[in-house]
């Protein structure tokens, strides 16, 4: 498609659709972990990319960049494109460019350029290994941006604990730098055991975290809605995890050239005083704020608390319509009933085969989501509920 075609495509359709795009999804492999089996994908589609690539763990939701996952991965793995009906399809990227403020808003758009963040649902059916995403400064020195994250846990999505329902933050307030440059200096001599120093907590369905760059985290075996920073970047600290090892390649990704095999440098990108924080929970736990409450829906705010990122999960009670404005263009995943967003029909799926289409996720640009959207739910007995992520008020 040329230029111009495509320029007087996007245009024409981000109108006739009243400013809301519905999205393919996408689904991405990893080549570590075992697969939750909880992202409602057909059983057989788990390894639809090969068994080299290992199998599907993820979906990626309103993403402009492309997953750091390999040279197998395609150029585009992890990017989101919009649904143009038939087998026509152009990137929200290329939407993003083409509309710019009309799309995201003057502010986003005047601030970062582009569209600065994205969610997923990571599924594992066991822990992730304990690792820490750079701080800005950190990975600018690398080419990529820092990546602040939020953790939420969908009840809908999690209908069983996986094998550890816990997740690791940090390290206990007694810790010091010695104990774990000790660690990652033997990273391929032994089982290193680096959550020994650190402190987990059991996950609460309907809550959620938030993690600062800088802060070496376990993830526990719960599906997880997770709104981050467009970013994709990461230094491992943990060599084996539920019986999987994990070479220094993982630990040292995403260093300079030269600190390549210095545990010192590693060291140097946490941010030692969150990871020791005493009160961790107190300071990073996300319970979900009531922010509205009546007849018709319910909206809490699950991720809050930082200048970077944000996300509410919207309940319309059944048979109930509502009028939603919002600030800020979003992108939403249903998670829960069928209905209408905007005039649009959305259902969310039983399951879906790998390259499907589903009328379960949206973008609503600026326009849309200030104007006001019309949600209805059609089922007499059942909720529907959405959960939307957005750059938070500070990064607008």
């Amino acid at each position: 498609m040329n230029i111009l075609k495509k320029s007087s495509t996007i245009r024409n359709f981000f109108e006739k659709n009243g400013g809301i795009l519905p999205l393919i999804p996408v689904f991405v492999p990893r080549r570590f972990g075992a697969a939750g089996h909880r992202l409602r994908l057909h059983p057989d589609d788990y390894y639809a990319l090969g068994t080299g690539r290992g199998s599907i763990k993820e979906r990626w939701f309103s993403s402009v960049i492309a997953a750091m996952n390999g040279p197998e991965a395609a150029p585009d793995e992890g990017m989101s494109y919009v649904d143009m009906g038939s087998e026509n399809k152009i990137s929200l990227k290329d939407f993003v460019a083409e509309l710019g403020p009309e799309l995201i808003g003057e502010g986003c758009f005047k601030k970062h350029g582009t569209w600065p963040m994205y969610s997923k649902f990571f599924d594992y059916e066991g822990p992730l290994f304990h690792h820490m995403h750079l701080k800005f400064e950190d990975a600018a020195k690398v080419g990529k941006l820092g990546k602040p994250e939020a953790y939420y846990y969908p009840p809908q999505y999690n209908n069983y604990p996986g094998t550890f329902p816990h997740t690791y933050f940090g390290f206990t307030p007694d810790t010091t730098k010695e104990e774990v440059r000790e660690r990652l200096a033997d990273f391929t001599g032994r089982d290193t055991k680096i959550t020994e120093l650190s402190r987990a907590y059991r996950i609460e369905l309907g809550t959620g975290w938030y993690t600062p760059p800088g802060v070496v985290h376990a993830p526990g075996s719960y599906l997880t809605y997770e709104p981050q920073w467009n970013s994709d970047v990461n230094a491992v600290f943990e060599n084996i995890t539920d019986n999987e090892i994990y070479g220094d390649d993982f630990l040292y990704e995403n260093v300079p050239e030269e600190h390549k095999g210095d545990p010192d440098y590693v060291i140097g990108m946490m941010d030692w005083e969150a990871n020791v924080d005493p009160d961790y929970r107190k300071t990073y736990f996300r319970p979900p704020v009531v922010l509205t409450d009546n007849d018709d829906y319910t909206e809490k705010q699950v991720a809050y608390g930082n200048a970077y990122i944000a996300a509410k999960e919207l309940t319309v009670k059944p048979g109930r319509s509502c009028v939603i404005t919002d600030n800020t263009a979003y992108g939403c995943i249903l998670t829960q009933g069928y209905g209408t967003i905007g005039g649009h029909k959305c259902s969310t799926p039983s399951m879906l085969r790998f390259g499907q289409k589903s009328e379960d996720e949206f973008f609503v640009g600026f326009g849309a989501a200030s104007k006001g959207v019309v949600i209805t739910n059609l089922s007499k007995y059942e909720p529907l509920v959405m959960l939307k992520h957005y750059p938070a008020p500070e990064a607008q």
